[in-house]
């Protein structure tokens, strides 16, 4: 299973819509926030993809939660913006309700910087921004073999 990974894309919905396409493979989007709205129109354009979606910093008047939880085949994905957790100054308290929710993946955006690191059995995955110069998204692919992520630079 290919899981599409994104986070702020800031209105950019047209780099939101090149990264699905990019990914035909996937068959879940996950959006990590600060950009509701275009993940919103987005999304009605591609009715065979789940989509998933937290609350940004940026996404104003909301009624998205802040954390998502989903169990992808036998794995648990803990997923959110990042700024309630002060992913800006550290990783420490994100991974730490992370762990306590007793999952395998962590994905969080909301610094803009891409990701992709494995720290004693729990990966973190921040896939960067769609939105800029340098817009990226992240992938997760959950095997028979394994979890694989990867962070891929918008083509």
């Amino acid at each position: 299973m290919r899981i599409l990974v994104v986070s702020d894309t800031h209105g950019n919905e047209a780099n939101l819509r090149r990264a699905v396409l990019s990914q035909p493979q996937a068959e879940l989007v996950i959006h990590l926030g600060d950009g509701e709205e275009e993940a919103n129109r987005v999304k009605t354009d591609f009715p065979e993809k789940m989509f998933l979606q937290v609350r940004g910093n940026c996404d104003w008047g909301s009624s998205l939660p802040y954390i998502g939880e989903y169990m992808a085949k036998d794995k648990k994905l803990f997923f959110t913006h990042g700024h309630l957790f002060g992913v800006k100054s550290g990783l420490y308290t994100v991974t730490c309700a992370a762990r306590e929710q007793g999952v395998q993946i962590l994905l969080f955006g909301h610094t803009h910087q891409a990701l992709c690191d494995y720290e004693d059995g729990l990966y973190l995955l921040n896939p960067g921004s769609l939105s800029g110069w340098q817009a990226s998204f992240g992938t997760v692919d959950i095997t028979p073999q394994g979890i694989v992520t990867n962070i891929v630079k918008l083509p």
